[in-house]
């Protein structure tokens, strides 16, 4: 067996050993999905991205998985994963990248800055706006994060979105931010009960989030696809300007602060999404061995 080479990188942050970290494997070929799922769990990364050329220059197909599943789409994964692209590929400058994922295929435009550290834009495409929620069930919704109807923002209500992935798009009053985790019970079936998959929290006024695992057991440093929610949310809600650079922070209250930028264009539910952010490399690996 020919050893399976992959990439550490952490992924919206200039500095190694923050922001959130990812394995990339540029070349996944033979791999089944069992065997991708189980490699993720043993290298204990929040997320792992397997690749494969496909048909067309710069362009590959992806498989995402997190400890716990796999992924129809994933922003983070893909935004380091087109970063280590450009720099196997060798060249300064800019280049684009094409990812096939379950959900939909997407653009990532790559910038080399050093040898180290690269950039990234994802064009996420269309957000889907899929409904907001009975106002009656505030109370309901907020003790499933274990706050109350005042932790939430007055101004604004909840709502479903999508660019891939559904997310219960929820926004908070900062003190709200500090104090939410998950309450225990099945979050994945009452968040189904609204249409959505995963649940982001966002303080509207900082611009900060915080995203968990569905179990509440690990909390995600960044979170490429509900930024990506977040930013169409913000910009129909009219707290991003068309076009507006924005900064969302997320990643604090584990230890590894993070930056991802946001931009929206267009207006009310039509509105396509960008998210961005530096890749730090940090080092290579191989696996010599792997799992039946």
């Amino acid at each position: 067996m020919q050893p399976v080479r992959y990439h550490h990188v952490d992924v919206f942050t200039d500095r190694p050993y923050s922001g959130n970290s990812l394995a990339v494997f540029p070349d996944s070929r033979g791999l089944t999905g069992t065997q991708m799922d189980r490699v993720t769990k043993e290298l204990r990364h929040f997320e792992s991205i397997f690749l494969e050329s496909a048909s067309g220059d710069h362009t590959h197909r992806a498989r995402v998985f997190d400890l716990v599943e796999e992924l129809d789409f994933a922003g983070h994964p893909v935004i380091g994963a087109a970063c280590v692209l450009h720099a196997l590929a060798g060249t300064g400058g800019t280049e684009r990248w094409t990812i096939h994922l379950k959900a939909r295929t997407v653009t990532v435009e790559t910038e080399r800055r050093t040898a180290a550290l690269y950039a990234a834009v994802l064009a996420q495409g269309a957000a889907e706006f899929l409904g907001t929620p009975d106002p009656a069930r505030r109370e309901e919704i907020a003790a499933w994060f274990s706050l109350s109807a005042s932790d939430l923002d007055p101004k604004l209500a909840p709502e479903v979105v999508s660019t891939g992935l559904r997310y219960l798009v929820l926004p908070v009053r900062s003190r709200g931010l500090a104090a939410a985790h998950i309450a225990a019970g099945d979050l994945e079936t009452k968040l189904a009960s609204l249409g959505a998959q995963y649940a982001y929290l966002i303080d509207a006024e900082s611009l900060e989030g915080r995203h968990w695992s569905n179990d509440g057991a690990v909390e995600d440093v960044a979170t490429g696809s509900g930024a990506g929610c977040v930013t169409a949310y913000l910009r129909r809600h009219g707290r991003i300007q068309d076009g507006e650079i924005a900064t969302l922070q997320q990643g604090r209250f584990v230890g590894r602060p993070s930056k991802i930028m946001l931009r929206a264009r267009g207006g009310g539910t039509d509105v396509s999404v960008e998210v961005g952010g530096t890749v730090s490399l940090v080092g290579e690996g191989r696996l010599d061995a792997l799992p039946e």
